[in-house]
């Protein structure tokens, strides 16, 4: 009979145990998954059952992560991904959440670039952890994004994105993410990557400060591979500041958008 072990099918003797099984390809797994629900007794296995065999505190070796996670969004999604490289400038509310989703989703190459340092108002919304405090956004995302998915290639920028570097920095990714939290630098990014690589779709965000309605937030594409998502009038004020769950309906829309773009979709 065909078992599959942790996404991959395996033969296995009718009547076999699920210890034996367990004995069989990973005697240390302290924790056995069957059918989705943890299984602490022992039962005879059936043709087709599911079984995962987890070690507490240890990560998956690459290739068994891999095919955990394209068990979740189809091979050929996850293949798409693997292969693709995505730019983020600017790691705060959106960039920090944005960074984390696409980590999750098993992307082949992130490219991210901050030079600021991580403060106490950043955790209202921000990914980080109250003992981050003090580190850059570059070094504390990156130690976060390696618990989630070691096996994702990242590439650090501690710098203040400039007209002189931006292209050197972001010119191989396909598609380009804008996360800043200033007009003046949003707009600077949109004239540089956009004049240097229009082909590249470039994926902003305007209009998500306060708790207003998430109905009122959209993806609209305004010209040429240029994509804004948020509601386009809604900016932080006194009286109107930023919160993490409008800010991150807004990240998960634009990595959302991004996926897309990369699988060659269209809005």
């Amino acid at each position: 009979m065909k078992i599959k072990i942790n996404e991959r099918f395996e033969e296995a003797p009718a009547g076999t145990m699920l210890d034996a099984l367990r004995l069989r390809f990973k005697p240390a797994a302290d924790l056995v998954v069957y059918n989705g629900a943890p299984m602490p007794n022992n039962i005879p296995l059936r043709d087709g059952d599911e079984v995962v065999l987890i070690k507490r505190g240890e990560a998956p070796a690459a290739g068994e992560l891999e095919a955990l996670m394209a068990a979740r969004h189809t091979p050929g999604v996850h293949a798409a991904m693997k292969k693709s490289c995505v730019g983020i400038a600017g790691l705060g509310g959106l960039g920090s959440t944005i960074a984390i989703a696409l980590a999750r989703i098993g992307l082949g190459k992130l490219i991210l670039a901050d030079f600021d340092v991580v403060e106490p108002s950043n955790l209202n919304r921000q990914q980080f952890f109250v003992d981050q405090i003090g580190m850059l956004k570059t070094e504390a995302l990156l130690a976060n994004l390696k618990r989630i998915n070691p096996y994702v290639t990242y590439e650090i920028h501690t710098v203040k994105l400039t007209a002189e570097n931006i292209l050197p920095i972001f010119g191989d990714v396909g598609v380009m993410i804008e996360a800043f939290d200033r007009q003046d630098q949003k707009v600077l990014l949109m004239r540089v990557f956009g004049g240097g690589r229009p082909g590249v779709p470039l994926v902003t965000a305007s209009g998500l400060a306060g708790y207003g309605s998430e109905s009122t937030l959209a993806a609209r594409k305004i010209g040429g591979n240029l994509y804004v998502v948020g509601d386009q009038e809604t900016g932080a004020r006194p009286g109107c500041g930023l919160m993490a769950p409008r800010v991150g309906i807004v990240a998960g829309m634009q990595a959302n958008l991004t996926v897309r773009l990369l699988l060659g979709e269209s809005i």
